[in-house]
């Protein structure tokens, strides 16, 4: 990726700067007190420890799923198996995770255990770990670029947005439900789920914009961070939205606050077949906006 710099209508490259950070730990600490700006993420603890190990960073993002992040200075393909054995200290230490973030954010913060999820940052994925990730459902490859002194540039090179979760049902063993976007569409209406395929279209545009259906509880919508969310009831859906500041201040009246939940979502906005479609794809652009 080529970048550059316009100063007083003249253009001049910036080039890579090869040796990035000085250390892995000036990498992790940059990331640590930057996280939910960079990475849409709240940070819980870096530089955890387990049984075994160290996490460099423990956080909580928009939708209150636990997030493990761990980083590489450059191209390592140890990372990947670092961090699956983290992964599965999580799982197996929920309680555990529930009562840091008690601590760190708030009493009242209820982890959403749906989609953990593990950020794996580096300066590049070898073929082997790009093909090996597509075999787990809670891992994203993440790539950074250092330009000049002072830019950071980060890509998304893998997220398992299509993966379908299989959830069995209590009452019958050989019953499974497929949380999907047919899943969450058919809780509603059908007038309402066209108004929702409406908004989906709009969102799809945006470039970057990834659409991940695989919750129970609804749709995530994010760049490197999340954006929106889609929550369908039978005769309504929510829109969460992380950013709440318009430069259009008739939009402020639809949207309620809710910071006060403990979310990293700012904003919610519940809309129906009377609602005006315009106004609500103005809001999602607003909060997809601040994400970039």
């Amino acid at each position: 990726m080529t970048i550059f710099k316009i100063q007083k209508q003249k253009v001049s490259q910036i080039s890579l700067n090869g040796q990035g950070f000085g250390s892995e730990f000036e990498l992790r600490d940059l990331f640590a007190e930057n996280l939910e700006e960079v990475l849409g993420v709240r940070f819980i603890a870096k530089e955890y420890p387990t049984t075994d190990g160290r996490i460099d960073t423990l956080g909580i993002d928009e939708n209150n799923s636990p997030v493990i992040i761990e980083y590489k200075w450059k191209e390592n393909e140890e990372i990947l198996s670092q961090g699956l054995f983290y992964f599965n200290w999580l799982m197996k230490n929920k309680k555990h995770f529930e009562l840091l973030v008690a601590n760190k954010l708030a009493a009242n913060t209820k982890v959403n255990w749906e989609q953990p999820r593990v950020i794996l940052i580096a300066q590049g994925f070898s073929r082997y770990v790009q093909a090996a990730v597509q075999q787990v459902k809670n891992v994203e490859l993440k790539t950074y670029n250092y330009y000049g002194t002072d830019i950071l540039h980060i890509e998304s090179v893998y997220s398992p947005s299509a993966v379908k979760v299989f959830v069995s049902k209590k009452e019958s063993k050989e019953d499974k439900t497929v949380y999907d976007l047919n899943y969450h569409l058919n809780i509603t209406t059908p007038e309402l789920r066209k108004r929702a395929n409406e908004v989906r279209a709009f969102i799809l545009q945006l470039p970057n914009a990834e659409e991940r259906p695989a919750q129970k509880s609804g749709i995530t919508y994010k760049t490197t961070k999340s954006f929106a969310r889609l929550e369908f009831r039978k005769n309504s859906i929510q829109l969460l939205v992380r950013d709440t500041s318009y430069e259009v201040d008739k939009l402020k009246q639809y949207v309620k606050d809710i910071t006060s939940n403990q979310w990293g979502y700012r904003g919610m906005v519940k809309f129906t077949t009377e609602s005006n479609i315009k106004h609500i794809c103005d809001i999602v652009k607003a909060s997809y906006e601040s994400t970039l």
